[in-house]
Order: structure tokens, then sequence, then C-alpha cells
């Protein structure tokens, strides 16, 4: 095993890594021309927790590499109602902030025609996002604006932050991997 793979592993964790399906290790090659998902991200106002959430947990070059992806990026108002803030974002279970991130993620490039069409969307954490037009699980986000273009994939900002369902909901001070895990 390369040392580049070993880092990868051992930043993401093995898990995620296969979760992934290779995304955070030869998928993520540089990006064809243009800003990538996480540069579009870096450069638009509002998404400061949301770059500091990937930077914490190492998912930045999963999500700048050549793999065409859909990411749902919540805006700093919403991670702040979720209890998250920028300055705050190191003190998240690195574990959660993994599988909240990765729940926000769409594996292939997808317009909002059709994600608003759709029932739902599979996520690379490997569940479902629950789609009803521009409403996002029932309720707990709204798309709001959509088809910001990235060299490996499209953004569509939302205003709250989605949780899986086997996860518990963010506590600020409580780590969440301490409390009682929900299944399906």
């Amino acid at each position: 095993m390369d040392i580049d793979r070993r880092r990868a592993f051992k930043s993401l964790g093995v898990g995620t890594v296969a979760l992934l399906g290779g995304v955070g290790t030869g998928a993520a090659e540089p990006p064809s021309e243009g800003n990538t998902i996480v540069d579009v991200a870096a450069t638009a106002d509002g998404f400061d927790v949301l770059v500091a959430a990937v930077g914490e947990a190492g998912l930045v070059d999963a999500l700048s590499g050549n793999r065409q992806l859909t990411v749902f990026a919540p805006t700093d108002e919403a991670f702040n109602e979720a209890g998250i803030t920028v300055d705050g974002v190191d003190e998240v279970d690195d574990e959660f902030l993994v599988d909240v991130l990765t729940y926000h993620v769409v594996p292939g490039r997808r317009k909002a025609d059709s994600v608003v069409d759709a029932d739902g969307v599979p996520t690379l954490n490997g569940t479902r996002i629950d789609v009803d037009g521009t409403t996002l699980n029932d309720g707990q986000a709204e798309i709001v604006a959509t088809d910001i273009e990235a060299s490996n994939g499209v953004v569509h900002v939302i205003d709250g932050v989605l949780l899986p369902e086997r996860l518990p909901a963010f506590t600020p001070g409580v780590n969440p991997t301490s409390l009682p895990q929900t299944t399906f």
C-alpha cells in the first residue's frame, strides 16, 4: 500500500474510504479545469462553517478530486442554528462530522430538475435524502439556490443541516457518539 493511500485511510478511516467508493483515495486526482466544489464554497459568502467542517473532517481532497458529485451545501446560518459554529467545529466528534457531511453529498452531477423530480437521492454515507420538490427530509431543509457549477460537480444551497436518521441530533458540548444510536 502506498504512503498516500495510508494517509487517506488514516485521515478518513477505513470504513469511510470504503463507503466513499474511493473518493478519498484514487479519485482525488486534480480536477479538470476550473474551481472545485471546495473552491466554490471557500470563495462564496456564507459557507465558512461548511469549509471549516470539511477541513476538520479531512474531506477536502475527496471534494476536490475529479469525481463528479452533487453537494447540498448548508449556509453558515443553517449550521449555527444546528449549534455548529466556525469556531466550534473542532469540538464536534470527527466521526459524526464525516457522517453528516457525507450525507450532504450525492454521487454524480445532479442538476436541480433531476433532484426536485426525484422521491429521494442516495448519499455517500450510504443512506438517502427524501425529496419533495425543494423540501428535503420532511422539512429538515429547503433548497434555496441551485445549479452552482464546479469543475467536479454541482452545488445546491440549503437552509438547514441534514441529519441521517441513524444519528442523534448534535447537541453542543455533548459527544454525539456517546449517545444511543437509532436504527432504521
